[in-house]
């Protein structure tokens, strides 16, 4: 019976001792498996006398009733020290402030804002998107669109130029979105009203110029385009950029090889304060050149001169951001800070449109 005494010590001993589930079913195996301390104790009893057995077996019995209500009380335990600890890993602080859901945290660049705002705008006067390649030929970017020979542009101090190939030829960054003029009238015939949003390259770099940046280039060719449709487009469209009632614009003569006559066209505003207000005041701003699509420009497109005109247009989409929302610093715009699109970014679903307003 001492055996028995001894064995009950180990077998407290051991369930005290195991700290999970694992470990407590081992000591249960070690005891009541097969080859168990005390399933062998039970063996033993068919080798005993009578006298024996009755002292015996209810020992074992007991002893064996004794170790499963241990085993089964220690595994309640360890059960409910896992679900507190679980409880207390996962708990949920219902005092912090739920968390924002994706679409508030995520942002907007504002040139692409900007890019669904002039795209909203002239979809409305039944313009549509066009694109092109930025890696150009010379043949798009310069000689199609009447830049002679020794044209400053042409030089490697103002344009990104790639390694000649095994023909010669050195193909470039595109300098404006012109090329995709060319293309298109080669590809569609008129009449013709496109829109041509997109990067352009230029060595170029200070707070108001980037080596890249964003241009929007406007194309109308049929039969009778004239410059009053170029004035007209304009202002509606800088009425409804800047969400002003009104607008004066002053068209200056200028010069591209690609328009003829060309303009240079500024728009009323107001710089005495700390911000420009448009549609107002006694200053004037540059905001974008303009003209009517050179004859060369026409036959390179495939097109008859003597029967299609039309006019053209670039703005700078960097610029006009800029202007409308008080931007100081065009390098900003490149620098990837997440504080500088947070303060400067919009929502995801404000989606730019003229009667629920661009920029609500």
């Amino acid at each position: 019976m001492s055996d028995i005494s001894v064995l009950e010590d180990d077998i407290r001993r051991a369930i005290d001792q195991a700290n999970d589930e694992q470990s407590l079913e081992a000591v249960r195996v070690g005891i009541l498996g097969k080859k168990g301390t005390l399933s062998e104790l039970l063996k033993s009893l068919g080798s005993m006398t009578a006298e024996e057995r009755q002292i015996a077996g209810p020992a074992f019995n007991g002893l064996k009733q004794l170790f499963s209500e241990l085993l089964l009380e220690k595994r309640r335990r360890l059960r409910r020290a896992e679900t507190e600890a679980r409880l207390a890993a996962e708990k949920v602080d219902v005092t912090l402030p739920v968390r924002p859901s994706p679409s508030e945290v995520g942002s907007i660049h504002p040139i692409t804002q900007v890019v669904d705002e002039i795209t909203a705008i002239f979809a409305d006067m039944g313009f549509a998107v066009a694109e092109g390649p930025d890696i150009e030929t010379d043949y798009y970017n310069f000689t199609a669109l009447n830049f002679p020979v020794g044209h400053p542009a042409r030089e490697m101090h103002d344009t990104f130029f790639f390694n000649a190939d095994k023909k010669g030829d050195r193909k470039l960054l595109r300098t404006h979105t012109s090329p995709v003029q060319i293309r298109t009238m080669e590809q569609q015939q008129p009449p013709l009203r496109i829109i041509i949003p997109g990067k352009t390259y230029r060595m170029d770099s200070d707070a108001t110029h980037s080596p890249m940046f964003h241009q929007v280039e406007g194309l109308v060719v049929d039969k009778t385009a004239t410059i009053a449709n170029l004035k007209w487009v304009l202002q509606e469209f800088c009425k409804a950029f800047f969400e002003v009632p009104a607008v004066k614009m002053r068209f200056r003569p200028s010069f591209f090889p690609f328009t003829e006559p060309s303009m240079e066209v500024d728009i009323q505003c107001d710089r005495s304060g700390s911000e420009i207000k448009f549609g107002e005041g006694n200053d004037w701003l540059e905001i974008l050149g303009c003209g009517m699509v050179h004859p060369n420009v026409l036959r390179a497109g495939g097109l008859d001169p003597a029967i299609y005109q039309g006019f053209a247009w670039g703005i700078g989409i960097d610029r006009i951001a800029m202007l409308k929302y008080g931007m100081p610093d065009l390098r900003a715009f490149f620098d990837a800070d997440i504080r500088w699109i947070q303060h400067y970014g919009f929502r995801p679903l404000d989606i730019p449109t003229l009667f629920g307003g661009l920029s609500a």
